[in-house]
């Protein structure tokens, strides 16, 4: 593993200038490389210097995946940092909050969620700022991938050892506080937890919320960011009134009321994923005791069998045969005592449990044919898939998350393809996130049908996932020229020319 330049303070970002030339793998891997060590702050790394100066949760799995394969100390750094803002009750904060960033420069700031004083009685660290709401479980997973990019080095630093407990109380806070709907399944309470922000599927459960006034908060985000690439005005203050209540109620699952529950695919097949990394972290463990342990060894059957109850409630509760995928519940629908009633919206949260293993064969079927129909058009009209039915009421291919296509997204479900066996289709998926990557600059999320980058540049689990999928690879002679373009149908490797690649 190679050693990465010392950290770097602070320093909002400035965009640099577009070069059109053909871009190699080896350049396509310097240029990731660059954009996390400009984002790296000392401890951890920021999605995006301008828009998102702080610590982000699931950003920071994915960025650990990505740099283990430069630094699997930095790596371990990156969770290590996260999971040190652990709260007591188990939650892992969806934004950890870096003092040295001006107040101004993101909303909600640490002032707005006052997390050691309204977080207190839920166990809040008292002397990191964070928010009280978490992100997508993939941490787990992430920590398992980062030692296995250098397990002697992991073992000498304790890394899994002091790992485990951190990562069996963040599911343990998830399965015993946050199953709303008491169906052994994961509920989100805000639709920032999911990661997938303005989602479609959040249109009908969000219009239960009176939304804050206009007046008492100033969206820091359209300084950075086009209106129209961001969630609407009347959204946003739907979301500031969710997180203010569930700060007014000392982020207290059993006492707020928490109008918007709801049991998302994507949230529950990312824990049932870790589940299963948590049993080889687990075994790991078990194997490589601390000198001295009196406590018995972890269980690595229990975390299976936890994988396989959530598979079971994800299939039960989520699945959908007439849409051909799973779809969002909303738990406070319907008035069924918990029972809730189905999202009829196809985000591409239905598809991410091509994660999970063992689905029943039926199931991931449907699921290939509906990412290659007509909904979602994968090898078809577009070469990564979006984020939202390309059919549906709502699809926008410029919106946040209501028909972009995402890096993580697209990283997951190719993970998928490959575990079921779907070589081919997982090699084409692989060969556009790279040829996006590359050409957009690293782009937050992108059109899905042209390309275009939109949102912050220089992103951060952009970099770090296109990494890993150049990493997956057979290594590049010199001088090899092998075609990737984006909207390539053949299977290519990763290792190859993107051509026509604008890096920025």
């Amino acid at each position: 593993m190679s050693a990465l330049p010392p950290a770097q303070p602070y320093i909002p970002a400035q965009r640099s200038r577009t070069a059109h030339t053909p871009v190699t793998a080896a350049q396509l891997r310097r240029a990731a490389r660059r954009v996390l060590l400009r984002n790296w702050t000392g401890a951890s790394t920021v999605p995006s210097r301008a828009l998102y100066p702080h610590q982000w949760s699931w950003d920071s799995a994915f960025v650990a995946i990505g740099l283990r394969h430069l630094s699997a100390a930095r790596a371990q750094r990156e969770l290590e940092t996260l999971l040190a803002a652990q709260w007591g009750d188990g939650r892992v904060p969806h934004i950890v909050f870096n003092p040295s960033v001006p107040p101004g420069a993101y909303f909600p700031g640490p002032d707005f969620w006052r997390s050691p004083a309204a977080g207190a009685g839920t166990g809040a660290p008292a002397r990191t700022q964070t928010s009280g709401i978490v992100q997508p479980p993939v941490h787990a997973l992430a920590a398992w991938l980062v030692h296995r990019a250098d397990p002697a080095a992991s073992r000498r630093r304790g890394f899994l050892r002091r790992m485990y407990p951190k990562l069996v109380a963040w599911h343990r806070y998830l399965t015993d506080h946050r199953d709303l709907g008491g169906h052994g399944l994961v509920s989100v309470v805000h639709p920032w937890e999911p990661g997938m922000d303005n989602s479609p599927a959040w249109d009908v459960p969000l219009s239960r919320v009176e939304p804050a006034d206009p007046a008492s908060f100033h969206r820091a985000d359209l300084d950075h960011g086009a209106a129209a690439d961001r969630p609407t005005d009347l959204d946003y203050a739907r979301y500031v009134r969710l997180a203010s209540d569930y700060r007014d109620h000392g982020y207290r699952d059993g006492d707020a009321p928490h109008p918007f529950a709801v049991e998302d695919p994507g949230v529950n097949a990312l824990l049932i994923a870790s589940e299963h990394a948590l049993a080889e972290i687990a075994a790991e463990v078990a194997a490589d005791p601390a000198p001295g342990r009196t406590v018995p060894a972890p269980d690595p059957d229990a975390h299976r069998a936890r994988a396989a109850r959530l598979t079971g409630a994800l299939v039960a509760r989520l699945w959908d045969t007439r849409s051909g995928m799973f779809l969002c519940r909303d738990v406070r629908a319907g008035g069924h005592g918990g029972r809730g009633e189905p999202i009829r919206e196809r985000s591409v949260a239905g598809l991410v449990p091509l994660v999970v293993p063992g689905l029943p064969p039926e199931v991931v079927r449907a699921l290939l044919e509906t990412l290659g129909g007509a909904h979602f058009g994968l090898g078809g009209p577009v070469r990564l898939v979006p984020s939202y039915d390309l059919l549906g009421r709502a699809f926008d291919p410029r919106r946040y998350w209501r028909g972009p296509a995402w890096f993580n997204v697209n990283w997951l479900l190719e993970r998928g393809l490959r575990q079921y066996g779907h070589e081919a289709r997982a090699d084409a998926l692989r060969a556009a996130v790279l040829a996006h990557a590359a050409s957009s600059g690293f782009a937050e999320y992108v059109d899905p049908h042209t390309g275009a980058g939109h949102g912050a540049r220089e992103f951060s689990w952009t970099a770090a996932l296109a990494l890993d999928l150049l990493s997956g690879g057979v290594r590049a002679r010199p001088g090899d020229r092998t075609a990737v373009r984006a909207g390539a149908r053949a299977r290519v490797r990763p290792e190859a020319l993107v051509r026509g690649a604008a890096l920025r």
